[in-house]
Order: C-alpha cells, then structure tokens, then sequence
C-alpha cells in the first residue's frame, strides 16, 4: 500500500497593524562567515553531524538574563527597587538603562546511513553581517539517498531542527526605521518574545531526501522582517516527520511618561494592571501591555511505502513585512 502526503505550510507573524513584531538584532563591528560543502558516496557506513547556535544582542550576553541594566554609578539615590528596563529607560548622564533586543538561533542535524549505498551533498553557510529582505544569516540545502542491503538489515535515520529565538525590551521606532512612514506604537517598537522551531526525521530501508533550512534575525533597521524557512521532500520505504512549533508574546505600548530632557528617564505605564512608575507614585513592575498570547503546532507523519512526502514551513515576523 502506497502513501502520498503532500502539505505545504505558510506561517506569517504580525499582529494588529504596526504595533507589535520583531525588531532584529544590528550586526557588530566585525563580522564572520562560515560555508562548507560535503560530498559522500559510498557502500558500506556513513555519519554526519551538524551544531550550529548564534546568539546576537544589542548589549552584553553576558549579563543575561535579564535583558539590559538598571545602573546608576554616579546617582544611587534613582534607584528603586521594582525598576528595571522593562518599565523604565533612564537618560541620566552616567546611568545606564537601554531597552535590549536579543536574537538566538539554532540549528542540528544527523544522519546515520549503516550497512547500504548512500550518496550525500550539502551546502551550509552562515554570515553574522546584516541582512537584506531576500538574504539569510544561515542557510543550509541537503540531498540525501540510502538503499539498503538486502541480507545486512540495513537502516538509515536522520533528523533536522530549526529554531529561533526572537526577544526584545522594545526600541524607540525613530531609531529603527528609514521608512518615513513608519512611526511604530506612539513611537515606540513595543516588547515581544517569540520562538520558532521546524523541522523533521525519518527512519527506514531506502529513502531520496532533499531539505533545505535558512533564516534571518540580523538586519541594520527594523524595515527588515525576521524570517524562518524549512522544506523536506521525500520519498522512501519507513517513517517520515515533519513539524512547526511555535509560541508568539507581543506587546503594546500602555502610557508612558517622559521626564526631563536631555537627564530624566521614560516610565511606561500599564494601566489595565496599575503597574509603572512608583517615583511618579504608580506602583512599580512592567510597564508594558502584552496584547498577543499565540500558540501554534502543527505535525504531519507518514509510515510505510511513501510514494511522496512533502512540507513547506515558513514565518516571517517584522513591523514591516512583505
């Protein structure tokens, strides 16, 4: 019996106009690039492994969690407890509090291909620059075929996930944007924290495989949505996965007040839970509204002689979006 599974899937993030969505993470001074090419044919045994993790902040990730600081060297007396970035971005000379964004990705693949004939070839790549609409950060493209032997028991697995980890304080729209028209929620990009992750697996006797992964979270403006990708295309005798999983938090901007310039500070106001400000006399916490609770799973499996075996993933999350 013959099974043909073919399901293509598209995901695209934003909600409630220009309010909410991802801000990517600017590139740094000095960046790096990484590609390689592989190329197996063989009878016999073959292995390959994969790890890739980047994780990209506006500040220091070395302080994390939490995202940004609450610091004032030269003026103690302005700090409170309960105030933190989330709720306060201060201005002082000699003070730090600066809204922080932090991207991270991850990627894994294996293949084990024992006791048949397998023909592999991959491409990976992955650049730390920032990123146009059309580019990526990393990208990955694989071609996978295994026969078995017949009288060896042979079997070949293999497994690819995908996942980026979008996080962010919020960010003042008129640093973050070259479009004109692009004002943002009352000036501001408002806080998120969004996760992705995609993939798939396969286990059996004979199989021709082609995946291709990518995605980019690193972009000099906020004009440039943060994307994620994966397509798998199969054919084989055993079982196939496929799946997305994702979990979306985005905010909006409550009330803020703005006191004193060029020294005073920004305290945001969330005025559905009276949290925000105690130097002002509101009770201190996140100041932040959170507007978008979203949870999202979607897995398609196939078991057996699979004439066909297709799933097309893709999320593109930004205030601006194609």
């Amino acid at each position: 019996m013959k099974k043909l599974i073919c399901t293509v899937l598209a995901v695209a993030v934003l909600f409630i106009g220009m309010t909410t969505a991802a801000d990517p993470v600017n590139a740094t001074v000095e960046t790096q690039g990484i590609s390689t090419t592989t190329g197996v044919v063989v009878m016999g045994t073959m292995t390959n492994s994969e790890t890739a993790v980047m994780t990209a902040s506006t500040m220091d990730l070395r302080d994390n969690p939490p995202l940004g600081a609450f610091n004032f060297p030269l003026y103690p007396e302005f700090v409170w407890p309960g105030n933190d970035p989330n709720n306060v971005w201060a201005l002082y000379v000699g003070g730090v509090s600066i809204p922080e964004r932090q991207a991270t990705m991850s990627y894994t693949e294996s293949v084990l291909a024992d006791n048949g004939y397998t023909e592999f070839n991959e491409m990976q790549s992955m650049d730390t620059s920032n990123k146009v609409v059309n580019q990526d950060n990393f990208r990955s493209t694989g071609q996978f075929d295994y026969v078995s032997f017949d009288d060896a028991m042979g079997r070949a697995t293999t497994s690819e996930s995908l996942l980026l980890d979008l996080v962010s304080q919020g960010s003042l729209a008129a640093d973050r944007f070259i479009c004109p028209f692009a004002t943002g929620d009352q000036g501001f990009i408002p806080p998120y924290c969004n996760v992705y992750e995609m993939g798939s697996s396969f286990t059996g006797s004979q199989v021709s495989e082609i995946t291709q992964a990518n995605t980019n979270f690193i972009a000099k403006s906020a004009d440039v949505p943060t994307e994620a990708a994966y397509t798998v295309s199969l054919s084989g005798t055993g079982s196939a996965a496929a799946w997305i999983n994702t979990h979306v938090m985005e905010g909006r901007t409550g009330r803020y007040y703005w006191n004193g310039y060029p020294n005073g500070w920004i305290s945001f106001w969330n005025y559905d839970m009276n949290t925000g400000d105690s130097w002002l006399g509101v009770p201190a916490g996140g100041g932040w509204l959170q507007s978008v609770d979203l949870v999202y799973k979607e897995k398609t499996t196939a078991s057996g002689a699979i004439e066909a075996f297709s799933k097309s993933m893709a999320i593109q999350d930004g205030v601006r979006r194609l």
